[in-house]
């Protein structure tokens, strides 16, 4: 089974982490299928970046969110664009929709001390 999980990145004490489709039994840093994204919690505001094609792809498939993933997507605003997919919504609009959520979320990102 495949799940969409967050793969630690970064220095001691520093992290940052991918958002990666890997199976189940691999370890959190160990091989994984793609990476689909990347979340850094430690900048003000939080920066996401989401490969939402790919990730609705996966989801489609049948791979499940980790609880950690799942709420970033929530957070992001991808968990609702991906319910409006399943209900039949086109992939552009959603896509350009994510694309103007992106740009106005990632705005000049400092890191916190």
């Amino acid at each position: 089974m495949v799940r969409i999980r967050l793969r630690r990145v970064g220095a001691k004490k520093q992290p940052s982490y991918r958002i990666v489709a890997a199976d189940r039994e691999s370890p959190r840093d160990g091989r994984f299928l793609e990476i689909l994204g990347f979340y850094n919690p430690r900048t003000t505001p939080i920066t996401i970046q989401l490969e939402e094609d790919r990730i609705y792809d996966w989801l489609n498939k049948g791979a499940q969110p980790s609880d950690s993933v799942l709420s970033v997507l929530k957070q992001a605003g991808a968990w609702e664009r991906y319910q409006r997919f399943k209900a039949g919504e086109s992939l552009e609009t959603l896509l350009q929709e994510s694309a103007a959520a992106e740009a106005a979320r990632n705005v000049n990102p400092k890191t916190n001390i």
